[in-house]
C-alpha cells in the first residue's frame, strides 16, 4: 500500500510517484514502508487481460490492504477500524486517462490509455472506496485509495451511453468522456462544460486537447521548469480532503508535481 487520498484535481502520474508523498501517507495510516514507490515511470500494460485482472484482485484482497481499508473506513470516527470489516466486491475494471501520445498528435494514437485497474472496497456500514491498483517495480500493488465510485459509476454510465465505447477521464478538469466511432460524449458535468452536451467530433476534441496541453508534455519548457502536474486550470476544490500525500494519482502529461486534493463529488452532486 503506498496512499490513501480522495479525488487528486490536479494529479500525479502513476508512472512517476514520489517516494517522499509514500512516507506522508504511510505516517497518516501506519502503513507499512517495506517497499517504497520508486521515482522510476513503469509502463502500464497496453491491455487487460485475465492474469493482470487476476494479479490486481489479489493486490486488492490482501491482508494489509484490508488492514489500510479499516483505518481508512474509521476516519473521522465514522466507524471503528475493528468494525469496518471491509470487503472486495465483484472484479477490477479498466480506468483509462487521456493519452500524451494523442495530445501530441501522434499517428494512430488512442484518445487514451490505461492509467490503473480499479476495485471497488465496501465497509460493514455501506461506505465505498475505490482502489487503484498498478503495475510498480515491486508487481502490482494498490498505490491509491478514493473515496465513492467514481470510475465504476462511469463506466456503467459509458456503457450505456456508448456501447463498445472507450470510457476515459481527463484528469485536469476532472471530466468524465465516452468514445468510439469518431464521437467523443460528456458523462459528467465538467465534460459537457468542455465539449458540450452533444459531444464533439474525436478531431475536434483533439484539437482542444492540443490547444490546452500540448505545450504542457515532457520535454517542453513548462515541464523542464518543474511547473508539471496540473496544465491549465485545475478543478475546483469541492471539500476537505481525508489526507494528504498521494503517491500516484492519475495522468500528469508533464510528470510529477505537487497535488491539489479534491473530495469526490457524490452521485447527487454529478
Amino acid at each position: 500500500m503506498t496512499s490513501t487520498t480522495p479525488r487528486a484535481a490536479a494529479s500525479t502520474t502513476l508512472r512517476a510517484a514520489a517516494s517522499a508523498a509514500v512516507l506522508a501517507a504511510t505516517a497518516l495510516l501506519g502503513i507499512g514502508t517495506a517497499t517504497q514507490a520508486s521515482a522510476t515511470p513503469v509502463p502500464q500494460p497496453q491491455t487487460v487481460t485475465a492474469e493482470t485482472r487476476a494479479a490486481a484482485a489479489r493486490a486488492a484482497s490482501a491482508p494489509d490492504t484490508l488492514a489500510t481499508l479499516s483505518r481508512f473506513f474509521a476516519r473521522e470516527n465514522r466507524i471503528s477500524p475493528a468494525a469496518a470489516q471491509p470487503r472486495i466486491e465483484g472484479e477490477p475494471i479498466p480506468v483509462n486517462h487521456l493519452s500524451p501520445d494523442f495530445v501530441a498528435g501522434r499517428a494512430g494514437a488512442s484518445v487514451a490509455r490505461l492509467e490503473f485497474l480499479a476495485g471497488k472496497a465496501v465497509s460493514a456500514d455501506g461506505q465505498q472506496a475505490v482502489l487503484w491498483t498498478a503495475r510498480t517495480e515491486a508487481g502490482w500493488q494498490v498505490v491509491n485509495i478514493a473515496t465513492g465510485d467514481d470510475e465504476f459509476r462511469y463506466a456503467r454510465l459509458g456503457e450505456e451511453k456508448l456501447p463498445g465505447g472507450t470510457v476515459f477521464r481527463e484528469p485536469q478538469i476532472d471530466a468524465w468522456y465516452v468514445a468510439g466511432g469518431g464521437r467523443v460524449l460528456p458523462l459528467d458535468e465538467d465534460a459537457v462544460a468542455a465539449v458540450g452536451g452533444g459531444g464533439t467530433s474525436l478531431a475536434a476534441y483533439r484539437a482542444r486537447v492540443t490547444r490546452a496541453y500540448a505545450d504542457k508534455l515532457p520535454g517542453s519548457a513548462y515541464a523542464e521548469r518543474g511547473a508539471a502536474g496540473g496544465f491549465g486550470e485545475p478543478a475546483a476544490d469541492r471539500g476537505v480532503p481525508v489526507a494528504a500525500g498521494a503517491a500516484a494519482a492519475g495522468l500528469a502529461l508533464a510528470g510529477a508535481a505537487a497535488l491539489t486534493l479534491a473530495r469526490r463529488r457524490t452521485p447527487a452532486e454529478a
